[in-house]
This record gives structure tokens, C-alpha cells and sequence, in this order.
């Protein structure tokens, strides 16, 4: 005679009582590794307390700032500049680097790319690039503004870096972060001048953001 075995009503609800248990557990001990993880990496990150890059202008120069059409701009702009890793641990990855110039918050050159590289902790590197436009449009003001820098005596650019970077910290590499910089060259620039370069200071530091 075969033996039928039934599980009651009370049975089936303690194994599904056990497999809740192992699922709360699972999750804790997830939840607990992630959280520690997390913990570490910033406690790591407090410890070094990262600086973000300095950078200064060296040399820059125009070589050319003429209007070939009441509208179309041809420029040349030569710019060095230093880049300083301030930080004792961290070295940095810097990527996809692009400079351009600015004038009155009009782009005036086209963007140049910088070769990717590694700055280890405290290197300085000199980054040098010839920025270029040729027939950029610019707005109907820019001959006026540039006529009224050169009566006032001074010609005002700004040279932009917009880039990503990555910490290194050991064998450790971050996720990338934005990098922007922000340099502002003050060149003279009067009657007396009428054509290029036009130069500015050297060690004028730059605003930069991370």
C-alpha cells in the first residue's frame, strides 16, 4: 500500500518563513559590505583630502586679431601654460583636454586638444597649444569692442581649458570628474600697437573648478 504524504497548511508557512529569513539575511550582508566599502573609500578620501590642479599662464600671444568680413573673424593665439599637481598622494589623469580663447564671452578661436597625460604628486608640466579661427562669426559689436580696448590700452582674453581628470591614489583610479579652467590674460594694446604679438604676464594663475 503506497503512503500518501500531505505537508499541512502550518509546515508550508514555516518554509516560507525560512526563505524570508535567508532573503533578510543575504540583503543585510550585502547591505553591510556596501555600506563598509562606501565607508572606506571616503574615509581614504578624508585622509588625503585632495587639492585640485593649479594652473598659471607662462606665455600667451596673439599673432593675429582681424576681421576678414564685417562678420568673420581669423585669429592666432599662442598660449603655455603650467599645470601643478599640489597633492603629496594623489597623482592625476588628465583626459580630453581642450583649450580655446574668449573675448567679451565670444569664442574667437576653435577648439585645440591637448594629448592626454599622467601628473604624479607635486609634478608641474608645461602644457602648450597655437589656437587658431578662421572666418568664425562674431557678432557686429566685436570690431567696436576691440577698437575701444585699444583706445583704453589694454586688450583683455580669456584662455579655457575644459577637460576631465581622474585620481590615482596607490593602485586605486577614481571615476572621472569635470575640469574647467579659467585664465585671464591682460595684454597691451594701444594706437602704438597696431599689430601683433600682443603679450601678457607671466604667472597669472588661472580659477579653476573640479
Amino acid at each position: 500500500m503506497s503512503q500518501v504524504f500531505v505537508k499541512s497548511p502550518k509546515h508550508c508557512a514555516q518554509k516560507g518563513l525560512n526563505v524570508n529569513k535567508l532573503y533578510k539575511k543575504l540583503f543585510f550582508a550585502f547591505s553591510t559590505l556596501f555600506t563598509s566599502i562606501l565607508s572606506l573609500i571616503l574615509i581614504i578620501w578624508l585622509i588625503l583630502r585632495p587639492s585640485k590642479p593649479e594652473f598659471s599662464i607662462r606665455e600667451a600671444g596673439v599673432y593675429q586679431l582681424s576681421l576678414s568680413d564685417p562678420h568673420l573673424l581669423n585669429s592666432s593665439v599662442q598660449l603655455t601654460l603650467l599645470a601643478k599637481n599640489p597633492n603629496q598622494k594623489l597623482g592625476i589623469y588628465y583626459d580630453e583636454l581642450q583649450v580655446y580663447a574668449a573675448y567679451k564671452g565670444q569664442q574667437i578661436t576653435t577648439y585645440t586638444s591637448l594629448p592626454p597625460f599622467y601628473q604624479g604628486h607635486q609634478d608641474s608640466n608645461l602644457l602648450t597649444a597655437s589656437l587658431v579661427g578662421a572666418g568664425l562669426p562674431v557678432a557686429p559689436s566685436f570690431r567696436y569692442e576691440v577698437g575701444r580696448d585699444q583706445t583704453a590700452g589694454q586688450l583683455v582674453l580669456n584662455l579655457k581649458v575644459n577637460g576631465r581628470l581622474r585620481w590615482k591614489v596607490g593602485t586605486w583610479v577614481s571615476g572621472s570628474y569635470r575640469l574647467n579652467v579659467n585664465c585671464v590674460a591682460v595684454m597691451a594694446f594701444g594706437p602704438a600697437i597696431p599689430t601683433g604679438p600682443l603679450t601678457s604676464k607671466q604667472g597669472i594663475q588661472c580659477a579653476t573648478t573640479v
